[in-house]
């Protein structure tokens, strides 16, 4: 059974969209992706995902200093409380917010109300 997580990606203040398709090949489906660009991501929970294997498996870089092509100093906040671990090391949980930004601050949301949640 697969849960889900909203991710929002922000660089220079704007938002950078998880496009439709990270994780779903034409054979296969990855334990982590998404089907439509809203920063919504399907994962398998036992796998124990994180915000590094959904960069890995979208082919983009993600580090302290990057989020794709953007480089500076990377940002990053889960349900609104500030991550001060490695970036790439965020856990991704059922119904996780998970904001991650470089080059300005955004204020984080704190929640993400979930189709079919209360």
């Amino acid at each position: 059974m697969r849960e889900l997580a909203h991710i929002e990606l922000f660089a220079e203040k704007l938002v950078l969209l998880l496009p439709a398709g990270i994780g779903n090949g034409s054979h296969c489906s990855y334990g982590i992706r998404t089907t439509q660009p809203t920063g919504v991501v399907e994962f398998v929970p036992d796998l124990r995902p994180t915000i590094g294997d959904l960069f890995t498996v979208w082919g983009q870089p993600l580090s302290a200093r990057r989020i794709a092509s953007f480089r500076g100093a990377v940002t990053a906040w889960v349900d609104g409380k500030r991550w001060h671990g490695n970036v790439r090391a965020i856990p991704v949980r059922r119904h996780s917010e998970i904001v991650i930004e470089v080059g300005g601050y955004v204020p984080p949301h704190t929640f993400f109300l979930f189709s079919g949640q209360p």
